[in-house]
């Protein structure tokens, strides 16, 4: 260990950038953050998990089984070398597919395993269950460290230190635990019972969390996005706006909310014009054309404009979705 330090430190980036910021200050700023609790939960399991099983396995295995200790100890080392092994792959994995859904798939099996050892099973069952939670394990860790870049990009080395250290406390407790449990009930079903609840709420939380990325990344384009939108309820009353709404109507999002989309009016169009639109979108699904609307300083402009009645999984209408953009400047190219 001390020439691995001695050499990084000789042979190291010299003109790798250094970190200024004092270390309470580095945790203060990601301690608030929710995803590096819920990574460090998931580090918690599965590292601890490798760590706890590589302690509790050759004990429980002599006892338990009645194997002689040099059998335990080889099918102890079966499980850390499948693990370590499972490590790489888990990270390499992670580079191709979701590294959310993969975690899905580690809390689903871990989940399932520990069911299976809770019962107690023959020595064929046990191996199984074992060696499906270091697969899972191994798979797990390569993951979950390359969530942490991802989610973390500026503070990548003090969020990878505290989840590391959630680890490390995951392979200290699950032991005690079991041995707890085992000296109050006589065995150590409710132990691993308690560690497939654990990894289903686990998998509850990925799930919400690969959910909340999407409606996340969908918020992201809209608020990008140069087309002012604007949503509406079923009652005609605007209920969100996007900043180019802002930018192009001149509104700010608080004067709008609630009021209904008629205040864009610029007076322009008959009320034929309206009720033909309204036909089209209840008939069709959406409306796409041409409108005269009025800006909030009066000055009125030429809108491309698009509603589409938005639907739930009965095909109800829930929403209203309207995107605009000013195409003013192009008509009057066109004129010239």
């Amino acid at each position: 260990m001390a020439v691995f330090i001695a050499g990084n430190f000789l042979l190291g980036d010299k003109k790798e950038l250094r970190v200024k910021t004092p270390l309470l200050e580095q945790i203060k700023g990601v301690y608030k953050n929710e995803k590096l609790w819920l990574l460090s939960l998931f580090y918690f399991i599965t590292f601890g998990s490798f760590v706890a099983f590589t302690i509790y396995l050759p004990n429980f295995l002599v006892a338990n089984f009645g194997l002689d200790k040099v059998d335990a100890g080889v099918r102890t080392a079966g499980f850390i070398v499948l693990a370590t092994i499972m490590r790489p792959i888990g990270g390499w994995l992670a580079d191709r597919f979701h590294s959310l859904i993969l975690l899905m798939f580690v809390f689903g099996v871990y989940t399932i395993s520990a069911m299976i050892l809770s019962f107690a099973p023959s020595i064929g069952w046990y191996t199984f269950g074992c060696l499906s939670i270091a697969l899972c394990a191994g798979i797990g860790n390569g993951v979950i460290f390359k969530l942490v870049p991802m989610y973390f990009q500026k503070q990548a080395g003090i969020v990878n230190g505290i989840v590391s250290a959630m680890g490390g406390l995951g392979g200290f407790f699950p032991p005690l635990i079991l041995s707890l449990l085992f000296n109050i009930t006589g065995h150590y079903a409710i132990g691993f019972m308690a560690l497939s609840e654990v990894a289903l709420a686990s998998l509850i939380l990925v799930v919400w969390l690969f959910f909340q990325g999407k409606m996340g990344l969908a918020k992201e384009v809209i608020d990008h996005t140069i087309e002012g939108i604007l949503i509406t309820d079923t009652t005609g009353k605007i209920i969100s706006v996007n900043p180019s709404f802002t930018r192009i109507t001149g509104y700010q999002e608080n004067e709008v909310i609630g009021k209904d989309p008629s205040l864009l009016k610029s007076g322009r169009q008959p009320q034929t014009f309206y009720e033909d639109m309204w036909k089209s979108i209840e008939k069709n699904g959406f409306w796409q054309g041409e409108i005269w609307n009025s800006r909030k300083d009066g000055q009125e402009y030429l809108q491309w404009l698009t509603i589409s009645a938005i639907k739930d999984d009965a095909e109800d209408v829930v929403q209203y979705a309207g995107m605009f953009s000013d195409i003013s400047s192009h008509s009057e190219k066109s004129i010239k």
